[in-house]
């Protein structure tokens, strides 16, 4: 059964932290908060854990969609090809925040998303995620979790999470009540900027 550790998002305690990293680097997964929805995901480094969330989400790793959660915006350079200057002035106005951006990828993607020409980048406005992503040392591969349930396309209570997924995950993060509206996706790895789903973030400014 996984761990339930309640963290708070305006104070992240610093022991619970380092619990759930450890739990990251020996390759858990984990259920944590966002900006948006509660999201799943584990150590972008190690692919036996990417290879158990694709299983869990019921597709191949190499197929799979997942977005890379980052600290901030130090961290594209590792995965994201240069980018004009113009894409960088939407990303620093949109980031921390709701929004998932499809950035042009360079070689140095982990190996089971080699043949991928773009990546989802995401930097939550949530304290505890980025919280984790800097003390792991790199982004945390992620994926929202989906309700089956044709009301609740996303479960927004932490505890209805645990039982729902306590015998699937290592962890599951109580960060208090979830949104159940997920983040906005923009693609920018060509020269317009392209909205591929409308969710939290506004999309007035694309």
């Amino acid at each position: 059964m996984a761990q339930f550790i309640k963290i708070y998002n305006e104070n992240p305690n610093e022991r619970d932290l380092d619990k759930v990293v450890d739990v990251l680097r020996k390759g858990g997964l984990i259920i944590y908060p966002t900006d948006t929805v509660y999201g799943l995901g584990c150590d972008i480094t190690n692919m036996k854990a990417m290879e158990k969330v694709a299983k869990i989400k019921g597709i191949k790793l190499d197929k799979a969609n997942f977005s890379f959660i980052c600290y901030d915006l130090s961290n594209l350079s590792d995965y994201v090809r240069q980018i004009d200057t113009s894409t960088y002035k939407i990303l620093k106005k949109n980031l921390p925040g709701p929004y998932t951006f499809v950035l042009p990828s360079n070689n140095n993607l982990p190996k089971a998303f080699k043949k991928k020409k773009t990546v989802g980048i995401r930097i939550p406005d949530n304290s505890i995620i980025r919280a984790l992503v800097k003390r792991l040392g790199n982004p945390i591969v992620s994926t929202s979790i989906y309700d089956e349930d044709d009301l609740l396309e996303y479960t927004t209570d932490p505890e209805l999470i645990f039982e729902k997924w306590g015998n699937i995950v290592d962890i599951v993060i109580d960060g208090g009540y979830g949104d159940n509206n997920p983040s906005t996706i923009i693609d920018l790895s060509e020269d317009e900027p392209v909205v591929l789903r409308e969710g939290k973030g506004s999309v007035e400014d694309f």
